[in-house]
Parts: structure tokens; sequence; C-alpha cells
């Protein structure tokens, strides 16, 4: 069944023009059942009313139960990476079901920030990838932010080479999650002092030395593992 987005959930909504290219490719008819989603984690059933020129009207069925999110909020706050390597860690974090990505600008950070232009195209691959995977929430893409001033909302876990804690050792889910990843060329001691004193864990991702775009998927794959 197709899927779109709407602005919010209303007895009555019209489609975005992002959208409307969609339905008409599928020629769709006045009565055709469809899905739509909020970003916000609202869905429902919906049923076309019109499509036309003009545009194209739903009126809105039974909303559905949110059964793709994970029990608490996921951040994932990811260093500055060059070239195309953000846009892959975005799409595949929104397909493991994050809320927010948060950038970080760190001392060893590929680059020392971005543009309002890539941004907006971070936006645009999370908003594309919620819709693939079927979910009903689109995560933030947050403005890049210094380290220092990354808050602890719930807990922290920092991916950080020789720890000995593993991530499904000490997560549990009466809380939000924060999941920090480093550049290529890791934190700074400074940086990995400061984070376990804001109470951030450091936790462990195997033996091996992960790529900076490598790591936050193995972050995201081990609270998979864990079943939600």
């Amino acid at each position: 069944m197709h899927r779109l987005k709407v602005a919010a959930l209303s007895a009555e909504m019209s489609v975005p023009p992002a959208e409307l290219h969609h339905l008409r490719v599928l020629r769709l008819r006045p009565g055709a059942e469809l899905r739509v989603f909020d970003g916000q984690g609202a869905e429902a059933s919906a049923t076309l009313l019109r499509l036309d020129e003009g545009g194209a009207l739903l009126a809105l069925g039974e909303r559905l139960e949110n059964t793709r999110e994970t029990p608490q909020p996921v951040t994932l706050a990811v260093a500055l990476l060059k070239g195309d390597k953000l846009s892959d860690v975005v799409r595949a974090a929104t397909e493991l079901g994050v809320a927010r990505v948060q950038l970080l600008q760190t001392r060893y950070a590929d680059v020392p920030d971005i543009g309002e232009q890539k941004l907006v195209r971070l936006r645009r691959i999370a908003a594309e990838a919620s819709k693939q995977s079927r979910r009903a929430l689109v995560p933030e893409v947050l403005a890049p932010m210094p380290l220092a001033r990354l808050p602890l909302d719930g807990q922290g876990f920092l991916a950080h080479p020789g720890s000995g804690l593993r991530l499904l050792d000490t997560l549990h889910w009466s809380a939000p999650v924060t999941l920090v990843s480093g550049p290529e060329g890791g934190f700074s001691a400074p940086e990995v002092e400061a984070l376990t004193q804001a109470g951030f864990q450091a936790i462990t991702l195997g033996p091996r030395i992960l790529r900076a775009e490598t790591a936050p998927l193995a972050l995201l794959g081990a609270l998979a593992a864990s079943g939600v």
C-alpha cells in the first residue's frame, strides 16, 4: 500500500507537492486506500477523495499502532566526516531506528563544519530513508555542535577502542539513549575524559579498528541485536 508523508493527521488532508507526482504516476482514482504518516510517529489509513490538476485531498481513516520505533528515543551523535560519508551514515541510521542525528565538531574531525545546503540534503536523505523503511518518524538531523556542548539525556555511550565494556552489558530501555561516534582520527584523550566525566560510558566495538563511517552503524547494529 502506498505511503505518503503529510504535514499532520487531520480529518481531511492535502497532499504535499513532493508526493503529488507519485500519486499521478500511479493513476490512483478516488476511493483508493493509502497510508499516511506525519514524520512525528503517527500513522493512519486514508482514502483518496480527489486527484486533479489542483492537487489531491485525502480523508483520514483508522489510526495505526506504531511498532517500528525503539522503546526510548535513540540519538546518534557522530563526528563530521568528509565526502559523502555522512549521507551513508544518516541513511543507514534512519533505517536502524534513530530518532535524532546530532552532528559533532571534534578535535580530529575530517572537516570543521558543513554548510546549510549539505544539512538540508542530509535531512532530505533522512526523510527518504524513513519512508523507504516504513517508519512513521523522520529523524531530526541537527546542525553541528562542539563535542563539549553535547548534553546527556538518559544513557550515554561512547565508542572507544580499549574499553572492556560492551553496549548490551549495560544498556536498558528505561531512559533515552545517546550513542557517540568519533572521526577517523578518534577522540582526543581530553575529549574522552570530558565525556566520561559527563556520564557517558566508554564501550568497545570489538577487537578490530573500524572506519569512522562503520563505527556508528556497528553501535546501532548492537541495538538491533537487543531485539528492538
